[in-house]
């Protein structure tokens, strides 16, 4: 166990420092295609939650840039105000709308879930963006860990109950779910809330993106008929005020070797553009392509097998009936 841990750790390492630095993202762009960018989303409704920063905020850029409708999910109205006035600003795109939501409150969800669904839009895009990496033990007013609450409840409820809107907008709708490579080192584990004594930030943080990429593999499976396609995928290390703020450590080492925001969200944007049929539902993406969701010799595959008995517990805390 402790070596196959060691073991983890160590080639998730070399694998990030070789693929997931900004050189790594000049070095896969050379396959890029420019065409894949050039496609417009006019009428088109996305949601991009955690915009107002860093990969969200790029993200609802582009999208804002190729003409779509873009519904900011922010959890604070001054900074969300601002970053929706700066894109606006920018792309010259007036139908930006920022919707205020605290993304750790699954009431909070529930409640701007209701009021979204009452137009009765069809919904193109869900971007699962919000995240968070927290470095101590915090437990939110639902009596839930912050990190599982943001990362993981939260991102679970947003989507069961948008599955509705995305189905009108069948067969084009994507939802994309933005994880992390520290997920290499983690496998799925039941124990969603850390409930060890020695609290440790970045492996709940890794647990809980490990977690994603396995519920985005569940949700295609579930949802195969509906006309949505599902992905997960990694934006590489990218320099984001929550990078800063979370790994101060990792940030100053890193410094100048990170991505930019835009290169962070550039496969989220090219996720969005593709047709379903260039794609697969249910895969992880990296710099354009399907990424492998395990290292080599990690011992992450075989905990998959655990996706549905940890639903069932995420469903019960979520307030979802059986």
């Amino acid at each position: 166990m402790f070596l196959q841990k060691a073991w983890r750790t160590a080639a998730f390492g070399v694998y990030g420092f070789t693929q997931f630095t900004k050189s790594g993202f000049i070095e896969h762009s050379k396959k890029f295609k420019e065409e894949d960018m050039q496609i417009q989303m006019e009428g088109k409704n996305c949601i991009v939650t955690g915009a107002n920063s860093g990969i969200g905020y790029a993200t609802a850029e582009g999208f804002a840039s190729r003409g779509a409708t873009v519904y900011m999910v922010c959890r604070n109205k001054e900074r969300g105000e601002a970053a929706q006035s700066q894109i606006q600003s920018n792309t010259g795109n007036p139908n930006i709308h920022l919707e205020i939501c605290d993304l750790s409150s699954v009431k909070d969800i529930r409640t701007f879930v209701s009021q979204f669904s009452s137009n009765d839009k069809p919904l193109h895009v869900l971007v699962n963006n919000a995240g968070i990496l927290e470095n101590n033990r915090v437990i939110t007013p639902e009596g839930l860990e912050l990190s599982f609450a943001v990362n993981v409840a939260g991102t679970y409820t947003m989507t069961e109950l948008l599955v509705p809107l995305l189905e009108k907008a069948s067969p084009d709708a994507h939802v994309i779910t933005v994880s992390s490579g520290g997920m290499y080192t983690s496998p799925l584990t039941k124990d969603l809330q850390f409930s060890e004594s020695n609290f440790d930030g970045s492996q709940q943080y890794a647990r809980n993106k490990r977690l994603q990429v396995a519920l985005t593999e569940k949700w295609a499976e579930n949802y195969n008929n509906k006309g949505i396609g599902f992905y997960s995928m990694h934006p590489g290390w990218a320099e984001t005020p929550g990078v800063a703020k979370s790994l101060p450590g990792f940030s100053e080492k890193l410094q100048g070797k990170l991505r930019t925001k835009e290169e962070g969200a550039d496969t989220v944007i090219w996720l969005a553009l593709q047709p379903k049929e260039k794609l697969v539902s249910g895969s992880f993406y990296f710099d354009r392509a399907e990424a492998p969701k395990h290292l080599l010799f990690s011992g992450t595959a075989r905990s998959h097998s655990n996706i549905d008995s940890i639903i069932k517990d995420i469903r019960s805390v979520c307030g979802f009936s059986s």
